[in-house]
């Protein structure tokens, strides 16, 4: 069986790193960090266990998830001489974040013996919702819902882990489907990408 828990780790602790870039632009104190950072780190994958019935959810069962979070924040508190373009190292970070969570979520959908929309839809919740709880508790308007290429990257990733599957180990498969949505989502933030939106008739 695909084993992801090492890269969730990671992905975690880089979502952990964007709330608490976040806690630092809204000039919070230590527990505004924490609280930021955790719950953009364990968000999305929390929506999407709760969806599919998976209880205990993942950070019950294995809290450390819980303290990666809560690490990751305290020392990005501690780590007075932050980055001049924070946005820039948050967007990054998120891109990253978004391209593991993506696979991993559509991953789990699967091993559960969902079909492949729910693996698309699981997916996608998984790499955006944890961010989207950042933004709206950062007061701002969440990444998904701005003229940008996010949604869209984790989308296109898990059709690639998914099409993959059917050819190609499940390691290949899901490392290729995080690689294209990391590329998207990349391309997109450097060329400034967006998708076209609606425009009423006068």
């Amino acid at each position: 069986m695909l084993d992801l828990s090492l890269l969730e780790y990671a992905a975690i602790g880089f979502f952990a790193v964007t709330g608490a870039l976040m806690a630092a632009e809204k000039e919070m104190d230590i527990f505004g960090f924490i609280l930021l950072g955790t719950v953009t780190g364990i968000g999305g994958g929390t929506i999407r266990d709760l969806l599919l019935g998976d209880v205990p959810i993942f950070w019950v069962k294995d809290p450390i998830f819980i303290i990666v979070c809560a690490s990751v924040s305290t020392l990005v508190f501690f780590a007075r001489e932050m980055p001049e373009q924070r946005l820039k190292l948050l967007l990054w970070l998120d891109a990253a974040g978004l391209a593991v969570f993506a696979i991993r979520g559509a991953h789990k959908a699967l091993a559960m013996g969902t079909g492949p929309t729910v693996a698309i839809i699981m997916g996608v919740i998984t790499a955006t919702f944890g961010g989207i709880i950042r933004d709206i508790l950062g007061n701002e308007i969440p990444l998904i819902l701005r003229r940008e290429i996010y949604v869209t990257a984790a989308f296109i990733g898990v059709l690639v882990y998914l099409a993959g599957l059917y050819t190609l180990p499940p390691a290949v498969a899901a490392g290729l489907g995080m690689i294209v949505a990391l590329l998207v989502r990349v391309l997109a933030i450097q060329f400034h990408w967006s998708l076209p939106t609606y425009k009423a008739k006068i």
